[in-house]
């Protein structure tokens, strides 16, 4: 059961996550995109973090409006308007809701990223480390989806026009929201 306060830690997770991991995302980036990805959700975590210092969200609406309005404003490329999509999707799912079940958000955290993105699953990209999880949350479920979009080729997004050589290869966005379930993991799910 996800409350305001473990939603805070765990926004302030994911993005301490963020930016430890920045110049790996953006290695995995460069390989099959533009390289870009770890500096812009770093740049986004940064802001993040101080809007949640700033504003001390009183319900779970606002904490994930508040994660919705800083992705989409700071961070570049296709991560900010999926992410920030995500997360107004989860604050119009929770309102004003001060506790809430993990996987209802999830569900429409996916369907935000869909409507956003129009990707389906299967073409290599966050959503099908989403997808899976919105189906069943837990450390098994998540390590199997990361691995098995690890191994699909991109026929959507950037990484697509490398075609086979993606295949193998870390996908930026699911990395990112690897890191962003792991934190869910340590700090919400009981």
């Amino acid at each position: 059961m996800l409350t305001v306060d473990r939603t805070v830690a765990w926004l302030n997770d994911f993005c301490d996550a963020l930016i430890e991991h920045k110049a790996t995302l953006s290695e995995y980036d460069r390989i099959i995109g533009d390289g870009d990805h770890g500096n812009n959700m770093a740049r986004g975590a940064e802001q993040l973090k101080n809007a949640l210092l700033d504003t001390s969200p009183k319900t779970l609406g606002e904490a994930f409006k508040t994660a919705a309005m800083k992705w989409i404003s700071t961070v570049g490329g296709a991560s900010g308007p999926l992410y920030g999509t995500a997360f107004m999707e989860m604050a119009k799912a929770a309102g004003d809701a001060t506790e809430f079940d993990v996987q209802p958000l999830i569900k429409a955290g996916v369907a935000g990223i869909q409507k956003r993105g129009k990707a389906v699953a299967g073409e290599k990209t966050m959503l099908d480390v989403w997808i899976p999880l919105s189906e069943k949350f837990d450390a098994a479920q998540l390590a199997e989806a990361f691995n098995t979009t690890t191994n699909m080729q991109a026929t959507k997004g950037r990484a697509s026009f490398v075609g086979e050589r993606s295949i193998g290869e870390v996908d930026p966005g699911a990395a990112s929201s690897k890191l962003l379930f792991e934190a869910l993991l340590k700090d919400v799910v009981e």
